[in-house]
This record gives structure tokens, sequence and C-alpha cells, in this order.
């Protein structure tokens, strides 16, 4: 049996290797640390906003790639957006999904206040009835949303998405439950586990999943 000080300790070694890592990378942008502020004063769930760290890759990635159009399933309250935006080619389109009605003010907020005002389209609705309605191709997916249709999501963005272009894929570790025996009735540890394999035998792409958080997918077009 794991002594309960030893799992203490690690998590507090962890989020001393999470602040240091915080604090030797670029600043977080002010408009981002209002959002996340704001979003656990208001939101349920403030979890499953992206956190920091994550922010700042997600930035690095899109700058890296400098994407004329990106894709994003699964909004929330827009800090990943926001976060993918600062990579975007002058006049570039991000284009977004949700199916959440309730954020939709929330995410209008810090979007019109944003330097991306103009170039960020949001959509309201289910991402698989939504998607065939956006034209690609695009540089840079991020796949966030229910974890039950995330192959379901690939499928429909691979073709989509151009050769060389990066789709990424969050939560793809489940809080460590995808190494785990799935509950016959956890039906989203059963996609993401077999979505996870996929990604590493598809051959139409090229897999690194890192641990990284809560996980996270990074997919090269071939």
């Amino acid at each position: 049996m794991q002594d309960p000080k030893h799992k203490v300790n690690s998590n507090k070694l962890q989020q001393a290797w999470v602040s240091y890592a915080l604090s030797k990378s670029e600043a977080i942008p002010l408009i981002l640390r209002e959002l996340e502020k704001e979003t656990y004063q208001k939101v349920l769930q403030p979890r499953m906003l992206s956190s920091p760290l994550q922010g700042r890759l997600l930035s690095l990635l899109s700058q890296l790639i400098q994407p004329k159009k990106i894709l994003e399933i699964g909004t929330f309250t827009g800090y990943a957006s926001l976060c993918l935006a600062e990579g975007l080619k002058e006049n570039g389109e991000l284009h977004t999904i949700d199916s959440n009605e309730e954020l939709i003010k929330f995410q209008e907020k810090y979007f019109s206040k944003s330097d991306y005002s103009k170039n960020i389209q949001t959509y309201l609705g289910l991402a698989l009835d939504t998607l065939p309605k956006i034209k690609g191709l695009f540089d840079l997916v991020f796949i966030d949303a229910d974890k039950v249709n995330y192959d379901n999501y690939f499928e429909q963005v691979l073709p989509k998405t151009r050769k060389g272009g990066l789709i990424i894929s969050d939560n793809v570790m489940w809080s460590g439950k995808v190494i785990q025996k799935a509950d016959p009735d956890d039906l989203s540890t059963i996609a993401l586990q077999a979505y996870n394999s996929k990604l590493k035998s598809d051959p139409r792409v090229k897999t690194v999943l890192l641990p990284f958080r809560d996980g996270l997918s990074l997919s090269w077009v071939r």
C-alpha cells in the first residue's frame, strides 16, 4: 500500500515543477489571466479550461506553424482559442465550435476585446453537424470536446487538413483511466483507448502522445 505522505509529496513536487516551468516560460497575456480568473468564478467545471502552461504550448505550436486557418472543436470559454490565435498569419481565420449556448456571451466578451476579434468565427451546435459546413484546408486542428466522438471528429477533419498540418487531441490520458481496464459503461475511456491505439497505427498521420497535463496527442498529417 502506498504511503499517503508519498502521494502528498509527489503532488507538491509536481505543482512545484509546473510553477517553475511557468516562471521560466513566456509571460501569460493579461487577457488570458482575466479569462481564467472569471472562468473559475462563474463557470461550471472550470477544470475543462486549458492550463496556463498548456496554453503557452498551444501558442508556441501555432506560432511555429503560422497557420492561415485553424479549426477548434470545443470552445468552452475561449482560453485555448485565444492561445491558438496568437500564431495566425495576418488575415488568418480561426473557426471554433461549441454546443453550450450558455457560454456564448462569455466567449464573445473575451474574443471581442482580444487582438483577434476579426479573425475568430464561432459556431453554436453539435460539431458533427457543423463540421461539414466549414471549408478547409486547415493548417492546425485542436480537438477538445466529448471524448466518445474523438474518432468521428478525426475522420471528419483529416480530409480538411493539409499535408504537413497538425491535429492536436486533448485529454487523451483521461486522468490516467486509459492505462487501466475500463468499466464497460465508461464509454469515454473506452473510446479514448481505441482512439489512442488508432492514432499510433494510422499511416495517414505520425503521432506523439505527450503525458502533459491530461495528455496531448500531436498528429502530423502525412
